[in-house]
């Protein structure tokens, strides 16, 4: 027996020694088969990110690309960005545009997702031509809604005179008091079926049977929508806010077609204000600058997101 337990400690380190060399093993393999995608994120994200910072502490004019005399100048490009009146109104408008957007494409989608999850005859083609809006260039969108909002020739107007209302049509979009919203309108417009689609896959992962008992025990519609779909579409609800917060944050093409920021400056968002100084006053170190703020808000979302996703993970 005495013999035997000496033999028996080897086997064990052994076997241990397998295991933590083929672990070893799949790590490297994990590693070499992901260096592609890594690479590809590092030239494609990360360089251009450390590239915008470089300029952002530096000076530099649209000769200095050229010559390479770039001019260290610290934090002063992000104090005159911050210290500026442009860019807090830029700020202002961009979060007014994301909250209306975000609101109305959310409420809009999930109400869609619910219609969308029963089973109705054509369904399947009313889903495919609600996805239209999304596939569309945003350039094409734009013109779209900038023609459908002129004064003379546009779709509203004309609806508005037909049902009576003349005194209300005018240019939607040369009227600093309607102009935002009516390119919040345009991007509602292009955002809904993202969300509806997203949603709808969430509900359609729900099992059928919560609905089932609930309707036993006497639930109505409301309750079952209060007590089962909200709280179970609450991480995938999460998800889509923050994708949508993300990309309407960002939004230039759509407002850049529509009204180039105007009027009054009334639609200039941050990506526009970005574009101006970067690009039209070529003032390239503060444009870098204003471009690194603008991923602060988004940045600061998604790790409260990612923070809390890994609380629930730990919870559970």
């Amino acid at each position: 027996m005495k013999a035997r337990e000496p033999l028996k400690a080897v086997e064990k380190t052994e076997t241990v020694r397998r295991g933590r060399s083929l672990a070893v093993r799949r790590t490297r393999a994990g590693y070499v088969m992901s260096a592609p995608a890594l690479l590809f994120l590092g030239a494609t994200m990360l360089f251009p990110l450390a590239y915008n910072f470089w300029t952002s502490v530096h000076d530099v004019a649209i000769g200095d690309l050229l010559t390479g005399d770039w001019q260290f100048s610290g934090a002063d490009n992000y104090d005159s960005v911050a210290s500026e009146g442009a860019f807090w109104h830029a700020v202002r408008i961009s979060l007014v545009f994301t909250a209306g957007s975000l609101f109305f494409q959310f409420t809009i989608g999930f109400a869609l997702a619910l219609l969308f999850v029963k089973t109705f005859p054509l369904a399947g083609l009313f889903r495919s031509l609600m996805l239209v809006a999304w596939l569309l260039p945003p350039i094409v969108s734009g013109t779209l809604f900038r023609w459908m909002l002129d004064a003379d020739a546009g779709a509203y107007n004309e609806l508005l005179r037909l049902v009576g209302l003349d005194s209300l049509a005018h240019n939607w979009l040369t009227d600093p008091s309607t102009a935002l919203p009516g390119v919040i309108a345009a991007n509602i417009w292009v955002g809904v079926p993202f969300n509806m689609l997203l949603l709808l896959v969430g509900l359609q992962s729900i099992d059928p049977t919560l609905y089932e008992a609930a309707e036993i025990d006497g639930a109505g519609p409301w309750q079952r929508l209060r007590h089962i779909t909200v709280p179970m579409m609450k991480p995938v609800s999460a998800a889509v806010l923050l994708l949508g917060l993300i990309y309407t944050f960002k939004v230039f093409d759509l407002v850049f077609v529509l009204t180039g920021g105007g009027p009054v400056d009334s639609t200039r968002v941050l990506p526009l204000y970005v574009y101006e100084i970067a690009f039209k006053l070529f003032q390239l170190g503060r444009g870098a600058a204003a471009g690194a703020l603008l991923l602060v808000i988004p940045l600061i979302v998604a790790i409260v997101y990612v923070r809390r996703l890994r609380k629930e993970g730990a919870a559970s």
